[in-house]
């Protein structure tokens, strides 16, 4: 069981259909800027980056001087990558088939 299926409720389910009825870049700016901090958008940002960079082979030295990541959150995502429910693999996959990475 996951870590988000150990803690799923009400809230959270509304949470993901509010993203979910976001229907353009322009309106998950909006929302994300009113529902997280800056700092927080970049991080989330920043850690997608990582995973995209990771799939690709490259190391975390490379990755750290690129996107200006910790290794402790490069090691993070690394261990999503390896050992998660594969969410980063589902949005990369999407990403690459849509032709935006």
């Amino acid at each position: 069981m996951s870590t988000l299926e150990k803690i799923k409720d009400e809230q959270i389910d509304v949470l993901f259909q509010a993203i979910l009825s976001l229907e353009n870049k322009d309106e998950c700016y909006k929302f994300f800027e009113d529902i997280l901090t800056i700092a927080e958008v970049k991080a989330m940002a920043q850690r997608l980056a990582v995973a995209r960079m990771l799939e690709k082979g490259e190391t975390y030295t490379e990755i750290s001087q690129q996107t200006g990541a910790s290794t402790a959150t490069i090691s993070r995502v690394k261990r999503c990558l390896v050992y998660g429910a594969d969410g980063y693999r589902l949005v990369l996959n999407r990403l690459k088939e849509e032709g935006i990475f």
